[in-house]
């Protein structure tokens, strides 16, 4: 409980020394920002992202290489339409989005089933 005691008395003098000598803005500055940061800093960050990326292609390349050789390998057909191949979707997760006319069909298709499936139900069908 001393301890306690004694870091918060010390932490308030910290803080008002920190306030004088102008480094109390902390906030601000860890905001991720490059305007204060130097512009070799800078380039030399976007230039290893680049690498990365350009690493990462490589090895997609190189998997997707040896997914066709096992295609080719087992006679399997490659897979048409995949949501992840469209380069919009690169590094997003889950599924593409339905535009508003391919929801409004399928909300029309769901209508039309419904009133036949309630014809089926009045006729004794089911």
């Amino acid at each position: 409980m001393a301890a306690f005691i004694a870091k918060q008395l010390v932490g308030k003098q910290l803080d008002s020394v920190k306030g004088a000598v102008g480094g109390g803005d902390d906030k601000a500055d860890s905001g991720g920002g490059d305007a204060g940061e130097d512009p070799e800093v800078v380039e030399a960050r976007r230039e290893i992202e680049e690498k990365r990326k350009e690493k990462h292609r490589k090895m997609e390349a190189e998997r997707e290489d040896m997914r066709q050789e096992i295609r080719d390998k087992y006679n399997i057909k490659k897979k048409a339409d995949n949501p992840f191949d469209d380069p919009g979707m690169e590094g997003r997760l889950g599924r593409k989005r339905k535009t508003p006319a391919e929801l409004a069909a399928e909300a029309n298709a769901d209508e039309e089933e419904g009133q036949f499936s309630n014809l089926c139900c009045c006729f004794g069908f089911t």
